[in-house]
């Protein structure tokens, strides 16, 4: 195989490694293997997955936040419906591993920036000023009782 495989035909790259990586497991010796690059792309692969799940919980943030922006929007019941689909994707691709890796502040953050850019760059003076879920509650609850724990939440801000 050449060398520049993996820069030219990733797919390509990553069959032949399998392939070389079986005839291992095998007990068969091989030479070719591209060590290097095998152990990055392992370490992408639990990143991505890591990615990817915090990309959810971020979307689930952002669509909470817009149901009680706009409670009145049309939109309401297409928000829901998302984070229903969103919290089922990052339930179904959450690891225990992930649980210690994973901080909340910054992807509310993110959330409330988001949506105050799309409220004219104002935030509500009654959002809390933190996050006030847990890890939990975004991959468990239902959108009720997230937006319950939001609404109590920013009730409890005393504006």
């Amino acid at each position: 195989m050449p060398d520049d495989l993996y820069d030219r035909d990733i797919l390509a790259w990553s069959q032949h490694q399998a392939e070389l990586l079986r005839r291992v497991a095998r007990g068969e010796r091989v030479n070719d293997l591209d060590w290097e690059h095998v152990v990055e792309e392992i370490e992408d692969v639990g990143l991505s997955e890591l990615h990817a799940v915090t990309s959810l919980l971020e979307q689930i943030l952002v669509h909470v936040l817009k149901t009680q922006t706009w409670p009145d929007s049309e939109s309401v019941n297409h928000w829901r419906a998302e984070n229903v689909s969103f919290q089922g994707n990052a339930e179904q691709r959450f690891a225990p591993s992930m649980r210690q890796r994973i901080d909340l502040a910054p992807l509310y953050r993110r959330a409330m920036r988001q949506v105050s850019t799309l409220n004219g760059g104002e935030v509500p003076p009654d959002w809390p000023a933190s996050c006030p879920f847990t890890l939990d509650d975004l991959l468990t609850q239902d959108w009720t009782a997230l937006e319950a724990k939001f609404r109590a939440a920013s009730a409890g801000t005393g504006h």
